[in-house]
């Protein structure tokens, strides 16, 4: 039995010794877009959905599965799931440029 997780909302396998997308077998290593708004990483790192948000040291928009979203302050704190999505529109408002 292989060992299943998510990985920027696609199906992701333990095989082989490396995470594979289950659909293709391909390694997450070759980046594909977020399930949720297709759309890749940007260079510096961020869910493109989200960019650089200020106070944030890092969040997740949960890639179309609101359980998986989170976001840490800098102070250390940290909210999740629907919560956190909540936040995050708020915070989209005021990116950094």
């Amino acid at each position: 039995m292989a060992t299943k997780s998510k990985f920027v909302g696609h199906d992701v396998i333990y095989k082989n010794n490396q995470w594979v997308y289950a659909d293709t077998l391909k390694p997450i290593t070759t980046e594909r877009p977020c399930k949720n708004c297709v759309k890749t990483s940007t260079k510096e790192g961020y869910d493109s959905c989200l960019g650089a948000l200020i106070g944030v040291k890092n969040a997740c928009c949960g890639h179309g599965i609101e359980s998986e979203a989170y976001i840490q302050f800098l102070d250390g704190n940290s909210i999740s799931g629907k919560d956190a999505l909540v936040i995050l529109d708020i915070l989209k408002k005021y990116r950094k440029e």
